[in-house]
């Protein structure tokens, strides 16, 4: 049975430097896993995490403004919240229509 090796953390500023030697094809993700001491799934969610991330903040700044982690947590709340209440209005409907429907059969 191999032994684990121990967990490897990148800092920030490495993780950025390997997403862009990656993303101008500088290194391949087998290389930059390699060169981190890390496995290639932590490359992928690097990958993952950095886009998801340029894409946010890409979406925000074209509305003028850069949304503070405030304003984008609390944003995710109140979706929440409103997909919450859209499902108790659906089932109230549901109730209301069997309701409606036994009451004219007698």
């Amino acid at each position: 049975m191999s032994e684990r090796k121990p967990k490897r953390m990148l800092s920030g500023e490495q993780k950025y430097d390997l997403w862009v030697r990656m993303l101008t094809e500088q290194i391949t993700p087998s290389q930059a896993a390699a060169e981190a001491g890390v496995d290639r799934s932590t490359i992928s969610s690097l990958r993952k995490t950095a886009r998801d991330g340029a894409i946010t903040a890409l979406t925000a700044a074209r509305s003028g403004r850069r949304r503070s982690a405030k304003e984008v947590s609390e944003t995710a709340k109140l979706q929440a919240e409103i997909d919450r209440l859209g499902n108790v209005i659906i089932e109230q409907a549901v109730e209301l229509a069997l309701l409606r429907g036994k009451a004219s059969w007698g």
